[in-house]
């Protein structure tokens, strides 16, 4: 391998941050591009590497949960910054945003450029751009694809200031007692009234699941199911408000992302017990995510069909979610380094949560493929029948047994 050979990686979030480092201590040089904030998108609100937009929640933090298996690399350093969140990992996203601009600014190896990349670079290369690439990226991608690539709609929920809430009606409490009570609980003892486009059903707007029927939020974001309140009763549904800062004073409503006018919103929260009087620090947001039809142009190693020295990481290959971006820049910067060493790419097993993902995205029916998360369901059927309350368990020590085994035959 040429020691002067230069990796361009284009955007710096979780998956282009993750395969910029896993380029650059192989002793490679990489040229990290990052547009923010030169030029700002419709959902971000700092040039920061890494921003976490839609919500500070990493999601399951154990081995019981799909994600859990694909917290590695990454984990240690959202640790550092991570807030109360029950059985999940949460982060202060300003802290750990400036963390990871910190830590990759300092790597010797990665020049950081701010500016927009309009066309695509000569040389090796790891488009990272995410779901809110700009229109002249988004012109150059599809050119290359020879056609367009597809879209969904993505909502962020409102955050509030915690000493706007109404603490003689909301209480603290995590569903089941699981954890320390470190949520914000608003109940309603009476049913709500109704509140008044193509989704990504991962991540609808409750305004959308209200639509769909007066019970639908009961089964979703205000579901009341082991929430009791203090004097033991249970309410009729209930309003979560998730720890978004260290310091606590600002809280996100879990699962009420929305594109209502900024003053709907205003009137419809205010509407919720004990939050008559909500303070907003931020108001929820719409805004367009684009993806590749990964089935039909990409490969298991995140290497773009017919395009050598390509790659393609993060939710523009429609993996969806935090972690399982920061995996897919993890995977293609690991087998950037392999292919400039002239080596096979890595193809992680389809039994581990990593393998999984990248065998569905390039596996699944192009004609219906939609972004998915790590979820047992996308691993093979395990080999032996096990009862339903231990399969997530049964799933989960076979990944972990098959991947330490994996990596052993690496060494």
């Amino acid at each position: 391998m040429n020691q002067n050979q230069t990796v361009h990686v284009i955007g710096a979030g979780l998956a282009g941050v993750e395969a910029a480092y896993q380029v650059a201590k192989n002793g490679i040089n990489v040229k990290l591009y990052e547009m923010r904030p030169v030029k700002m998108t419709p959902a971000h609100h700092t040039g920061n590497f890494a921003e976490l937009v839609c919500s500070n929640s990493l999601r399951g933090d154990n081995f019981n949960n799909a994600v859990g298996v694909l917290k590695n690399e990454m984990e240690k350093l959202a640790r550092e910054n991570s807030v109360p969140a029950g059985g999940a990992l949460a982060v202060d996203r300003e802290a750990f945003s400036k963390a990871v601009t910190d830590f990759i600014s300092n790597q010797p190896l990665i020049e950081v450029i701010h500016e927009e990349v309009t066309t695509l670079p000569e040389g090796p290369t790891i488009i990272a751009s995410g779901p809110l690439t700009s229109d002249a990226l988004s012109n150059e991608i599809k050119d290359l694809l020879g056609e367009e690539y597809f879209y969904f709609f993505d909502a962020a929920a409102p955050i509030i200031e915690k000493d706007s809430v109404n603490f003689d009606i909301a209480y603290y409490k995590s569903r089941y007692d699981k954890g320390e009570n470190e949520y914000i609980n608003c109940p309603m003892t009476v049913k709500p009234k109704d509140f008044e486009e193509k989704f990504f059903e991962g991540c609808m707007p409750f305004e959308e699941m209200a639509r769909r029927g007066k019970q639908t939020l009961l089964f979703g974001p205000m579901k009341p199911v082991g929430l009791s309140k203090p004097d033991g009763t249970r309410p009729y549904a209930v309003v979560q408000l998730r720890q978004d800062n260290v310091q606590a004073s600002l809280y996100n409503i879990v699962g009420f992302q929305t594109h209502l006018t900024w003053p709907e919103q205003k009137r419809i929260i205010h509407l919720i017990p004990g939050l008559e009087n909500a303070t907003f620090v931020r108001y929820g947001v719409m805004h367009r995510n684009s993806f590749i039809c990964s089935p039909k142009y990409l490969n298991q190693d995140y290497s773009l069909k017919n395009h050598e020295g390509l790659y393609i990481a993060g939710q523009i290959t429609g993996v969806e979610g935090y972690v399982e971006s920061a995996q897919s820049g993890m995977i293609a910067g690991m087998n950037m380094v392999r292919h400039l060493n002239k080596q096979e790419p890595i193809i992680f097993p389809r039994e581990t949560v990593m393998g999984a993902l990248s065998y569905y995205i390039t596996h699944c029916e192009a004609e219906h493929f939609q972004p998915m998360k790590a979820n047992f369901g996308i691993l093979p059927d395990l080999e032996t029948r096990v009862k339903k309350k231990l399969r997530k368990e049964a799933y989960a020590n076979r990944a972990v047994e098959v991947m330490d085994e994996f990596i052993n035959g690496l060494k």
